[in-house]
């Protein structure tokens, strides 16, 4: 137990100042001589030892009624340990422009408001932590831990499973652990939001997965450098969130993570930077199983690794030039509306047949064949009332998913294709009727054919012969009655015949395929 002829000068006004809340400013009031990065080199009249802190938020100096008591202090070197693990603290710790000699260990403690603002901090483990108010890190720079028992990589913020009744601030903080975990987060819970803004600088993988964020989370120009294990920068695997802006200059040097996660209002990442991981090995956006109501994803520029949004749901997607990198994988991606961003004006992007071409395109980036993703588009298509476009779409897919087939279904294919577009283009086999019997006629006026039976049967009408051979049901009485001996017309007979029964397949197929469908 520390006594008080122990303390030195600034830890007694420290400790006289604790029961009515005074704050203690050790400031020289010389901005050089106060760079918190230079905080080591400060001498015995700016320290202050971790344990008389300890010893005051634990309750050694009596706390005077009528009056707040609360530890406030700024400009302090503090040495030793600050070890409060496990402990009830019921007073607000603020410590501002301090530099800490060893980490923050909070570990099971249960505080009220914590205040560490423009500090230098060699770690922070907080895992399973209460917190009754805000924790506000703005300004502050936390080093990675040199060693952690629960934490197996380098890490320098740790809130894994820790409680936060109000908001999380870290605006313009740095978080140092690269390659590492810069903030391991997992489980957590907050009551309030997580501000991550204002030249907030993360060097390492933050991991929020399975948090919960009811009041969001805010990365408007934040950045992520030096990410974690794999590659990841930003890691919300299942994490649930009422926001997610990482928007306005946010850039992450590594894989963003939301598989799983749900956001019950709008993940925006207008103006956003996904570089992915520098080595090309992983996806910019892994958003597999995701789930928004409003998806902003009008990037600054596209994303140099893939774009993963299997099975994702969202309501409105919105999109512009900058949005999809070369491969993009849609397999189950359903969404209810598509906004196109451009010019900073937002349209539904349902403008001419370029709309439908460019978003068949965006389809054909995804690797292999899948036909979901096609019948998504129609299907919005079709709820907009552009039936014709969904027309367009579905044709696309027939033929993106020819190149699959064997060689003889793929001549079937296109067979199909070209004579009524798979179905969803029937008028095709009245332009092909209409040519073919122009032909035949034309072929046919110009020559005399020779009776089968002499005096018997209707006179030769070249139209009504054409169309004869061409319809292989029924008959009109021409076909049977007249034959040619000029082999070149016998053989356009039996070509017409030929091609009136290829016409008629391919008509039915087409028809049936497209009325099993639709």
């Amino acid at each position: 137990m520390l006594s008080y002829d122990e303390l030195t000068s600034p830890e007694r006004e420290l400790w006289d100042a604790f029961p009515q809340g005074r704050r203690v400013d050790l400031r020289t009031g010389v901005p050089e001589d106060d760079c918190v990065t230079e905080g080591g080199q400060w001498d015995s009249a700016r320290t202050v030892r971790a344990a008389v802190i300890v010893a005051l938020l634990l309750g050694a100096n009596a706390v005077q009624p009528g009056t707040v008591a609360g530890l406030r202090l700024a400009g302090a070197r503090i040495s030793g340990r600050l070890n409060l693990a496990g402990a009830q603290i019921t007073y607000a710790l603020w410590l501002e422009d301090c530099w800490f000699e060893e980490s923050v260990d909070l570990l099971g403690a249960s505080t009220q408001t914590l205040v560490i603002t423009g500090s230098w901090v060699p770690g922070i483990e907080a895992d399973s932590a209460r917190v009754e108010g805000n924790l506000d890190l703005r300004r502050s720079v936390v080093e990675s831990l040199t060693s952690s028992p629960f934490n197996h990589v380098s890490t320098a913020l740790s809130l894994s499973d820790a409680r936060v009744t109000g908001g999380m601030l870290l605006n313009g903080a740095r978080i140092n652990a690269p390659g590492g975990w810069a903030i391991a987060a997992g489980g957590l819970v907050m009551e309030g939001g997580v501000f991550c803004q204002g030249g907030f600088v993360a060097r390492g993988q933050i991991r929020l997965m399975e948090a919960q964020l009811p009041r969001g989370l805010h990365m408007r120009g934040a950045r992520l450098e030096c990410p974690g294990p794999r590659g990841v920068a930003l890691s919300l695997d299942h994490a649930v969130a009422s926001t997610l802006n990482l928007s306005d200059g946010f850039i992450a040097d590594g894989t963003v993570r939301l598989r799983g996660a749900q956001v019950s209002d709008k993940a925006t990442f207008e103006g956003a930077v996904l570089n992915g991981p520098s080595d090309g090995d992983g996806p910019s956006l892994l958003g597999m199983l995701m789930q928004a109501v409003d998806f902003d994803f009008t990037l600054a520029r596209p994303p140099s690794g893939t774009v993963d949004l299997r099975a994702a749901q969202v309501s409105y997607l919105h999109d512009n030039e900058h949005s999809w990198p070369d491969v993009v994988e849609l397999d189950g991606f359903v969404y209810g509306s598509i906004k196109k961003v451009q010019s900073g004006e937002r349209r539904e992007a349902t403008e001419g047949r370029e709309s439908a071409a460019s978003r068949v395109a965006w389809i054909r980036r995804s690797p292999g064949y899948s036909p979901q993703p096609y019948e998504q588009l129609a299907n919005w298509y079709r709820t907009i009332g552009h039936d014709d476009d969904a027309r367009r779409v579905l044709l696309a897919k027939q033929r993106h998913r020819r190149r699959s087939l064997s060689l003889s279904a793929r001549i079937w294919g296109h067979l199909l294709d070209v004579t009524v577009g798979y179905g969803y283009r029937s008028w095709l086999a009245g332009v092909w009727l209409l040519v073919l019997t122009l032909l035949g006629t034309v072929s046919f006026g110009t020559h005399s054919p020779n009776p089968v039976q002499r005096g018997e049967g209707a006179p030769f009408q070249p139209l009504v012969y054409t169309l004869d051979l061409l319809i292989p049901i029924g008959g009109l009485g021409q076909r049977t009655a007249w034959y040619w001996t000029e082999s070149s017309l016998q053989w356009l007979a039996y070509l017409l015949i030929a091609f009136g029964w290829v016409l008629t397949t391919t008509v039915i197929a087409g028809v049936t395929r497209t009325l099993q469908k639709n």
